[in-house]
């Protein structure tokens, strides 16, 4: 079949590549774009590792083919830094211990972002549910939960500055 033609904006920056039709999202993102944060982990969308927002929702983008994103707006974990800072959730991370091997960084902390930039203020309720579709089978889930509500102190405090 003939490759077809798909422009978007990933973080920030238009991207227009000829894909294979069927082809997914995180192929391109990984192996077109050079986008390698973005993890693939099981290819069946049961483990989040590969977790991008596509016009801020949170989709799979192992699951997701590439043609779905033509005129849309991707953001990966490439995205979430600003300027070359570090995001409050990201710093969050590095500072609570929330990663291990690494793998699964990605998702958890665009997850985490998307419920932020939702919700400021969330419970750990609120926080468990957000990454409910990420799988650590590193650090247990406390430092993470840990860290994303220290992200959403960090930002409250720093948005009232």
């Amino acid at each position: 079949m003939a490759r077809v033609p798909v422009v978007f904006t990933v973080n920030g920056t238009e991207a227009a590549e000829f894909v294979e039709p069927g082809a997914m999202l995180s192929d391109v993102l990984r192996d077109k774009l050079d986008l390698t944060g973005t993890r693939v982990g099981c290819s069946q969308g049961t483990c989040g590792a590969c977790t991008v927002m596509i016009d801020g929702e949170l989709i799979l983008s192992c699951l997701t083919p590439a043609q779905r994103v033509n005129g849309k707006s991707v953001v990966t974990i490439e995205g979430v830094a600003t300027n070359g800072e570090l995001d409050p959730i990201q710093q969050a991370f590095a500072t609570g211990f929330a990663t291990q091997c690494g793998f699964c960084t990605s998702g958890m902390i665009v997850a985490a972002k998307a419920l932020l930039d939702a919700n400021p203020d969330p419970s750990r309720d609120e926080v468990v549910d957000a990454i409910s579709g990420n799988i650590c089978r590193c650090t247990g889930y406390e430092p993470i939960i840990n860290a994303i509500l220290s992200a959403a102190a960090e930002r409250r405090v720093a948005k009232s500055a």
